[in-house]
Parts: C-alpha cells; sequence; structure tokens
C-alpha cells in the first residue's frame, strides 16, 4: 500500500470521519449552515431508481437540507467540478468522501489486473481534489467521510482493497485539513487541531 503524500496545509479544508449512521452528515451540515452564505451541496451518491434503500437514504438527505443549497451529483471527477463553482458560494460540502473512492474502485476494478493499478490513480484523484480545494481559498469546504477500517476484515479481496485505500485516502485528507473532527453516537471529538 502507498504512503500517504500530503500536499501541505488546506486551510479552508475540514473533514469530518465516523462509522456508518454515527451523525457525520448531520453534523457536516451544521457546520455549513453555522458559516453561512451560499452552500453548495456535492453528492458523490447517484440516485440509482431500482436501489429503493439508496432513494429513500438521499430523500432523507435532501429533506434535511436547505432548499436554499444547490445540490450537483459528481460520481468522478470531483476537482472538475470545483474549478467549476461560481463566485459568490462560501461553502461546498462534499459527502461524501467514501462513496468517491467506492466509485473509482468500481469502475477500475473492471479494467484493473493487480491492486497498484486500482491504488495509484485512486491516490491521484486524491491529490488533485485536495490542490483544488486549497486553489479555491475564498470557499470553506466541508468534506465527511467513513471510518471502515475499525470492524473485521473483509472477506473479499476487493473490498480488503477498498478498506485499505480508502484509508490511506482518509490520512491524506486529514494530515492536509485545517480541521478534522470524528463523529460517534451522534457526538462529535476534535481530533485536529488539538488543544495544548
Amino acid at each position: 500500500m502507498a504512503t500517504v503524500s500530503p500536499i501541505g496545509d488546506v486551510k479552508n479544508l475540514t473533514l469530518i470521519t465516523g462509522g456508518a449512521r454515527s451523525g457525520k452528515s448531520a453534523f457536516a451540515e451544521s457546520l455549513a449552515n453555522r458559516i453561512g452564505g451560499q452552500v453548495l451541496y456535492i453528492a458523490t451518491m447517484e440516485e440509482i431508481v431500482d436501489d429503493k434503500e439508496a432513494v429513500e437514504r438521499i430523500k432523507r438527505h435532501r429533506e434535511r437540507r436547505p432548499i436554499s443549497w444547490k445540490t450537483v451529483e459528481v460520481p468522478f471527477d470531483v476537482h472538475e467540478e470545483i474549478v467549476k463553482i461560481p463566485k459568490g458560494t462560501t461553502v461546498c460540502l462534499i459527502d461524501c468522501l467514501s462513496l468517491y473512492v467506492s466509485n473509482m474502485l468500481l469502475a477500475l476494478n473492471e479494467k484493473s489486473e493487480s491492486a497498484k493499478d486500482l491504488e495509484d490513480p485512486i491516490q491521484e484523484s486524491a491529490a488533485k481534489l485536495l490542490t483544488a480545494i486549497k486553489v479555491r481559498k475564498e470557499i470553506h469546504f466541508v468534506v465527511v467521510t467513513n471510518e471502515v477500517g475499525w470492524g473485521i476484515v473483509p472477506e473479499h479481496q476487493l473490498a480488503r482493497s477498498y478498506r485499505d485505500l480508502l484509508g490511506v485516502v482518509n490520512q491524506q485528507f486529514a494530515h492536509s485539513a485545517s480541521e478534522v473532527w470524528l463523529s460517534c453516537v451522534g457526538l462529535q471529538v476534535k481530533l485536529k487541531p488539538t488543544l495544548s
């Protein structure tokens, strides 16, 4: 597995991590509301009408967000969408990094022959996303991700690759972010910056 290569301090980035149903997204939305102004919500999950559970989850998320927020679905190349964010946007909430990595992994897995074929392009995309965020310093970015390595070791090779790749990407973002929060049972703990 590749080593973490942060791109330096990204002062306009807040990362929120935690397990499933830990309150990450609701906390991210409350942070975006507190910052105020024009909010762009980038959803990395595409709506698949045949997946009733996913449709219901997307519906709940939409109902929670203020109607003034603009939402775009961007399953791939999120860095390209960031370049196009209109002036006047004060906050961009990306929910979530873990689905973004999953989207890339599934697309690459169809034509890859080794774990290395998956690793390099995903880390490169993560670095492009971090760079795009850093360049748009007038916008505060709130990025949500998942902790997936705290449970049992997955049975299947693809699931193990996902766990490992997401862990490395999460580290890239955490090392670069100015602020990192861990969400657990609906409560949040600030991991960075730590109190001295």
